[in-house]
């Protein structure tokens, strides 16, 4: 899907995965994909200029495995003049933790550049299954 190079691109990010996982993914699982998704597109926003026609392209890939779904989402946009990087933000900094997010949110996370722009992905493997027998110790 295209997005505008806008903060609203986020927002129809959101509402259009919400929309296609609601009844595919488990409900925290969804959580998550909102919230890391709102975050790529975000700093796609903030950070990078936009694609041709002032826009940001946004894909999620679901892959059926015995465990439960795989995920990886991805955020393309013109790149920026930096690569994105984890900072280490300030207790008072407004902002600086999005990154951190991503990488506590989904599996893995990374970053392609080619002549065009780049691209910012976050894959999600399967919730491990739960086991009633086991109960959790503290």
């Amino acid at each position: 899907m295209v997005v505008p190079h806008h903060p609203a691109g986020a927002r129809l990010a959101r509402h259009r995965l919400a929309g296609e996982l609601a009844d595919v993914v488990p409900p925290t699982l969804l959580a998550d994909l909102i919230a890391v998704l709102a975050e790529l597109v975000g700093n796609a926003v903030r950070h990078a200029r936009p694609l041709p026609g002032g826009v940001v392209r946004v894909a999620w890939r679901m892959r059926a495995s015995a465990e439960g779904p795989r995920i990886q989402l991805r955020v393309t946009d013109g790149g920026a003049s930096t690569r994105p990087r984890i900072r280490t933000a300030s207790p008072d900094a407004a902002d600086g933790r999005g990154l951190h997010i991503v990488a506590g949110l989904a599996s893995r996370w990374g970053v392609e550049r080619d002549g065009m722009g780049q691209r910012v992905w976050a894959e999600f493997d399967p919730a491990p299954t739960p086991r009633p027998d086991l109960v959790p110790a503290g």
